[in-house]
């Protein structure tokens, strides 16, 4: 064997023979599997090869503390995700905290990793309840979490914003349970599409949100729909911006979410949840026909009340025909000037109260017209609304809300100081 090279007295080694020597102190040292915490940064999943290469790293104060690759083999990652989805509901992601079982390895070619063997899914289900929690109280906190539940719907919700996709079941049922309604009561819903699962979600639906709210004076509500496929990509639901975004959406919001065994928090927040769209369309229609049936009873009432006063007018007046009649029987040896001036009372009586009525009738017109909102802006008044309603006390608006100041001709918006 060739004497070993030196420089300047010290011995010269290769880097395969450092890299030997830490894998032959790795493999003494870290002999066999070990459980460890971390939070998966990157999946680094191929579908090609079906490997996952996740980035795992360990975070103090929103800060990476630690960081190392770690490997998943194909039939190893196809096990251990299957069995993630059927107990968390989701597949194995980014910005998930998980507990693995992994040994330590070192290869001269790729460095230092960690080979995963099993993950276990109860430890990240824990992690995303107490996630959960953690979502909960912050929106409490800020005093946004029944925000919207305190926005009144209009006595007949119409003019719907609905977030969804033009190609989703969900959606389809909803329009389609709308549209067929048995009383044909008419809705307009507008489309703004958005992903409705998963980490993109998080964005395309606050954006949606706050483009409904740049023309909430055009809209009633807002309806979140999204059509069935198991709780994958749920979990976007319990994220703090998106429920943040529903909580302060400035006009009710309605979800048909399709999530049928826990409440998402995004759920909680809303004004309304239904678990399916066609529940969501439901609900819509029964408030309709709520108001509907209102309506019919009171055009009954007022039908039943004009005819028993047609009626009593019909029997007084058939009263005053038989006594007049009466009184020209009795008096055919009478003188035909006293009889003419009967006659003439009669009529004088008939007409004066028809006459009485008539110009109550006239005097309750005119007070309607005068108390006309028209008539009142004319004189020089104004009526401020903030989000299409009247406003009747300061204590109604806060400082940095708009206001419209509605005028005879035309408007003027304000911004509360």
């Amino acid at each position: 064997m060739p004497p070993r090279e030196t420089f300047h007295d010290l011995p010269v080694y290769t880097l395969s023979e450092i890299t030997k020597s830490i894998a032959s102190v790795i493999g003494k040292n870290y002999s066999k599997a070990y459980y460890i915490k971390a939070e998966i940064l990157k999946l680094n999943y191929y579908p090609y090869s079906g490997h996952c290469y996740p980035e795992l790293v360990e975070k103090e104060n929103g800060k990476v503390k630690a960081q190392l690759r770690g490997i998943i083999w194909a039939t190893q990652f196809r096990n251990i995700n299957n069995r993630f989805i059927s107990i968390t509901g989701e597949p194995l992601k980014e910005d998930v905290s998980i507990l693995c079982l992994a040994t330590v390895e070192y290869n001269g070619q790729y460095g230092l990793n960690l080979q995963i063997q099993d993950i276990e899914p109860i430890y990240t289900l824990g992690e995303m309840a107490k996630n959960r929690m953690e979502v909960i109280e912050r929106l409490k906190k800020e005093k946004i979490f029944s925000l919207n539940k305190e926005k009144k719907l209009p006595l007949v919700p119409q003019k719907i914003a609905v977030i969804s996709v033009e190609t989703s079941k969900g959606y389809h049922d909803f329009a389609l349970t709308l549209k067929e309604n048995q009383w044909n009561y008419l809705f307009q819903c507008t489309l703004f599409p958005s992903i409705l699962q998963g980490d993109k979600a998080l964005i395309s639906i606050p954006h949606q949100l706050a483009e409904v709210a740049k023309r909430k004076l055009e809209f009633d509500c807002v309806v979140i729909v999204r059509g069935g496929g198991g709780d994958i990509g749920m979990s976007c639901y319990d994220d703090y911006r998106l429920a943040a975004a529903v909580a302060t959406c400035p006009l009710p919001v309605i979800t048909g979410i399709g999530h049928s065994t826990n409440e998402t928090i995004s759920d909680m927040v809303a004004f309304v949840n239904k678990i399916t769209p066609t529940e969501v369309a439901y609900f819509l229609i029964q408030i309709f026909h709520n108001f509907s049936v209102q309506v019919d009873n009171c055009k009954e009432k007022v039908v039943k009340n004009v005819k028993q006063l047609l009626k009593e007018k019909e029997f007084y007046f058939s009263k005053i025909h038989q006594q007049l009649m009466m009184i020209i029987g009795n008096n055919n040896h009478r003188k035909e000037k006293e009889s003419a001036q009967i006659s003439q009372r009669i009529q004088n009586n008939v007409l004066n109260y028809l006459l009485k009525h008539h110009n109550a009738l006239q005097q309750m017109q005119m007070k309607i017209e005068l108390l006309h909102p028209d008539n009142i802006l004319k004189r020089g008044y104004s009526i401020t609304l903030k989000d299409g309603k009247a406003l009747r006390s300061s204590d109604e608006v806060s400082a940095g809300e708009e206001i419209i100041n509605k005028l005879y001709c035309g408007e003027v918006v304000s911004v509360v100081k």
